[in-house]
């Protein structure tokens, strides 16, 4: 190893910081040299450098438009494809990131600042993660909340998901909204050429893909949990009577079934294959169609299910519940430009003109224009007049396109299972 002296002194020519003829000051001037010593190796580079205090880009979101987004990973390493959507929600990040509704999905988040409340397991949406990967703009360097269990990127190590940040949501987000939702790729692998992972992105698909399978439980069981006592809201006017409810796992979040409980219904979940008949034989008062992910066209053997229970007994669809329903009944839906993906989107009740702000996460909505005479159309979302809410009298039917269990909200919504529970208990006095 080698050493290097650099001599600074300003006695070699104190006129480059000081006039030729200075006045004559009223005290001695000092000059100082500055002695410095570096420690070089033997092919000249400096040696005992401490490595730099920030992360280096390693991560690249490529888009099927051929924009490349250079970023920061955290989590797990390697290469991941999906759609790319944007939600707007300003909190309840570790709810979205366990919403099996995202499956298949890389989700942005409009608010910048995330992970400062890092991840507890009282808050899991469901058993697992199933979204893609997450893009965030600023990852937290600290976590500030009495329930933390665990930083949010040890999450994500754990579970397998990729998580990239340091990268601009707000000109991606402008994107997805000018051209729609993308297909992307998220990869730190830098063996991959740019070239590589763009055709990955072109030469995949989410439509007419069953996601629902790869969701959904493998056997029924059944569900007790209700809201706990210091979360629980609206407790007033419920009734006390028990009605026994089969709810259809397409996806479906734990809060659902908490909010069902907590108005007193015994519970028992089936996989999404689960035969019609089979669930009649436990003659329940009322079935629930629940959440899922992807294309509702994907699964037919679906909406198949859902036409040999209609008319049985009283159905309450939520999210791909509302829009198999809406195929059931003979109607279409449709792939929206960028979806609904969000805790702050207005809704009003067209019965009582009430406006509800709602949680909403789906790609698909119904066409109310395909849909028979005697469905009534609901409820609509204020910001597109898209069909949120369905109704079908004659068959005891009941559908939103949104979330009622919103976790942790809005919860203006959860007087939907009210109005389960009434459509059960007409239904059963009439019988």
């Amino acid at each position: 190893m080698g050493m290097k002296t650099l001599d600074f002194s300003l006695r070699n020519n104190p006129s480059i910081c000081f006039p030729q003829n200075p006045p004559k000051p009223a005290f001695k001037l000092r000059f100082l040299a500055v002695r410095c010593s570096l420690p070089l190796s033997s092919d000249g580079a400096a040696t005992g450098l401490a490595e730099r205090p920030w992360k280096a880009a390693d991560a690249r979101l490529v888009l099927e438009d051929g924009s490349i987004w250079r970023a920061k990973s955290f989590g797990a390493c390697g290469t991941q494809v999906g759609e790319v959507v944007f939600n707007t929600s300003l909190t309840g990040y570790q709810e979205i990131l366990t919403d099996p509704s995202y499956a298949g999905q890389f989700v942005l988040m409009t608010n910048p600042h995330i992970g400062n409340t890092a991840v507890n397991f009282d808050d899991e949406g469901s058993k697992q993660c199933f979204l893609a990967g997450l893009v965030i703009r600023s990852l937290s360097i600290t976590t500030s909340n009495w329930r933390c269990a665990e930083t949010l990127g040890d999450y994500f190590a754990e579970r397998n998901i990729l998580g990239i940040y340091d990268v601009d949501t707000r000109a991606i987000t402008r994107r997805l909204r000018r051209d729609g939702s993308l297909i992307g790729v998220l990869s730190t692998e830098q063996s991959r050429s740019d070239e590589e992972l763009l055709e990955m992105s072109c030469s995949w698909d989410i439509v007419g893909i069953d996601l629902i399978s790869g969701v959904t439980c493998n056997a029924p069981y059944e569900w007790v949990d209700r809201t706990k006592s210091e979360w629980d809201f609206n407790s007033n006017g419920r009734h006390q009577e028990t009605y026994r409810v089969v709810a259809y796992d397409f996806g479906i979040k734990h809060n659902i079934l908490r909010r069902l409980a907590s108005y007193g219904c015994k519970i028992t979940v089936v996989p999404s294959t689960w035969p019609a008949e089979e669930t009649l034989k436990l003659k329940p008062d009322g079935v629930l169609f629940s959440n899922g992910p992807g294309d509702p066209s994907a699964v037919p053997y679906a909406v198949d299910t859902v036409k040999d229970i209609l008319g049985k007994v009283p159905v309450f669809g939520i999210c791909m519940g509302h829009q198999l329903l809406g195929q059931a009944l003979g109607g279409k839906t449709f792939k929206m430009k960028f979806g609904h993906h969000g805790g702050n989107h207005p809704v009003r009740n067209i019965r009582n003109g009430r406006v509800e702000i709602s949680a909403q996460n789906h790609n698909y909505a119904v066409d109310p224009a395909s849909l028979p005479e005697g469905v009534e159309v609901t409820h609509v979302n204020l910001n597109d007049g898209s069909c949120a809410g369905l109704a079908y009298p004659a068959l005891n039917i009941m559908s939103l396109q949104y979330h009622p269990e919103a976790s942790p909200g809005p919860h203006d919504s959860d007087c939907a299972f009210r109005e389960f529970i009434e459509l059960m208990k007409s239904t059963k006095q009439g019988a």
